[in-house]
């Protein structure tokens, strides 16, 4: 085989674990997120009529802008009630590893097309 055919193959093997955090992220978002904040991160999930006070809206760009990515890791690991928010935002920090809750905070990036602005 050819040099050019392995350096092709070396860089797709370096873009691998990248494309697969993203899409675990994304996987994990569906999974354990979107039955509050909704399948596009606006805060309109299924279980909204059952909840006193309103899921936030990830794709909000000015809200979620407000919040450093430490304290985003932080409400995912340790609960709404770690930032003075919602209790009735869960702690995941027995379900997510860290590397795992990182991904997360840069999927929501993503999602409000945003960053910190302080």
């Amino acid at each position: 085989m050819n040099k050019q055919f392995f350096n092709i193959l070396f860089a797709l093997l370096l873009l691998l674990p990248a494309a697969a955090q993203a899409e675990s992220a994304a996987d994990n978002y569906k999974t354990y997120c979107m039955q509050c904040h909704g399948l596009e991160g606006t805060g309109m999930g299924a279980n909204i009529q059952d909840m006193s006070v309103q899921p936030r809206d990830h794709t909000d760009a000015k809200a979620m802008g407000g919040r450093t990515d430490a304290e985003i890791f932080k409400v995912i690991k340790e609960g709404g009630l770690a930032i003075n928010k919602s209790a009735l935002m869960p702690p995941w920090a027995d379900t997510f590893t860290d590397n795992e809750i990182n991904d997360l905070v840069k999927h929501l990036r993503k999602l409000c097309q945003c960053s910190h602005e302080g």
